[in-house]
């Protein structure tokens, strides 16, 4: 919403003549659904939002950079909620018909009328400062796994731990709340494989085969999920000589690690050692991090930021992180290179789609055809 400059496609989507782009994953409605009337799917989805307004008002009134800060919470409870009745009434309120892209778009629209510009900062924060105190055993328990494919399950393992810190989930909020999850505890309750989408041991074969030259991580949450989850996995990939792009959203939406948060995040892990950039002990030279340009929990990959779009132009893999960006956009997008979606099932709505279970995993590993 604040980009200095305008927002391009994402130069790695297929080109194929008899492709079409379409970032959201769940089918809203058909051409031949009536315009004006929700269909069930539409409506299935506006509860879902409405069930999120609880724990977002509760974030809201615990910002003490915003004056007023309770009832201005307050009133964007009641405008998000104002507005997902317009839409039950007629979808076609607000430029829709709605999808997942539009309902986040709108509620990050209402709390920055409000005056929220990021209610989750000190959350984040805190979970970043506790994750990078963890880090250290993370890194030592996957480094004494000798076998380097087996090494590289673990690592998959520990992004899908990671990825549980979601405060955007009305159910994992109010866990979080609670007292938290630790990683350990997630690791080890992860759901056994086969998961719903399983592609695992695909990805391994082709990693073990030859590493690739350049990786793009979309990533996705604060805390455990960047610091625990997918620094650890892109340590791995900078091991074997592969240069790692981390993508992190341009402004705050829920607890997404932001652009300048995972700057600060990276300088802190980076030591350097007789000149050299390292980053518990492997070559961090090229490990970058690029503004996405994107400023939702989502992410439409028609519309990047020219920085990124310059930077990803020959990679020869993407990879899209979290239940937003891999799940419910971009499960099935196609590219010109090598694809990995990967993220954890923390919607029934979104697991009832794919046909597995709550909390269930997917590894979505596409190889290019060269």
């Amino acid at each position: 919403m604040e980009r200095d400059s305008p927002a391009v496609a994402f130069p790695l989507l297929s080109t194929w003549v008899d492709y079409t782009y379409r970032p959201c994953t769940i089918p809203y409605r058909f051409p031949s659904d009536p315009p004006h009337q929700p269909t069930h799917t539409e409506l299935i989805w506006i509860e879902l939002f409405r069930k999120s307004i609880p724990s977002i008002r509760k974030q809201a009134e615990l910002d003490i950079t915003v004056p007023d800060a309770a009832d201005r919470a307050a009133k964007f409870a009641k405008r998000y909620d104002d507005i997902l009745n317009e839409l039950q009434a007629d979808p076609e309120n607000h430029g829709g018909p709605p999808d997942c892209i539009l309902l986040c778009r709108l509620r990050e629209l209402c709390l920055r009328e409000c005056g929220f510009r990021d209610i989750f900062r000190r959350v984040k924060d805190e979970e970043n400062k506790k994750a990078l105190s963890l880090l250290p055993d993370v890194i030592k328990i996957a480094d004494s796994i000798e076998d380097t494919g087996e090494r590289i399950e673990h690592l998959l393992k520990g992004v899908f731990a990671g990825n549980i810190f979601d405060l955007g989930v009305a159910q994992l909020a109010e866990i979080f709340a609670s007292g938290g999850i630790s990683f350990l505890s997630s690791y080890e309750k992860l759901l056994p494989r086969p998961w719903v989408i399983d592609d695992l041991e695909q990805f391994k074969l082709r990693w073990l085969r030859k590493p690739w030259k350049k990786v793009v991580i979309f990533v996705d949450n604060a805390g455990s999920d960047i610091v625990l989850g997918i620094l650890p996995f892109a340590r791995e990939l900078l091991r074997g000589g592969t240069q790692v792009i981390l993508a992190a959203n341009d402004l705050p939406a829920l607890n997404d690690i932001i652009h300048s948060e995972l700057l600060d995040i990276v300088s802190q892990v980076k030591e350097l050692d007789d000149g050299k950039e390292l980053f518990y002990g492997v070559n961090a030279r090229n490990l970058l991090v690029v503004n996405s340009g994107n400023d939702l929990p989502v992410i439409d990959l028609s519309s990047v930021s020219p920085e990124l779009s310059f930077i990803a132009s020959d990679a020869d893999l993407v990879i899209l992180e979290g239940m937003g960006r891999a799940i419910e956009t971009n499960l099935y997008a196609l590219f010109k290179c090598d694809a990995l979606k990967i993220g954890m099932v923390k919607h029934p709505e979104v697991a009832e789609f794919l046909g597995g279970r709550l909390f269930d995993c997917v590894i979505k590993f596409t190889e290019h055809a060269s």
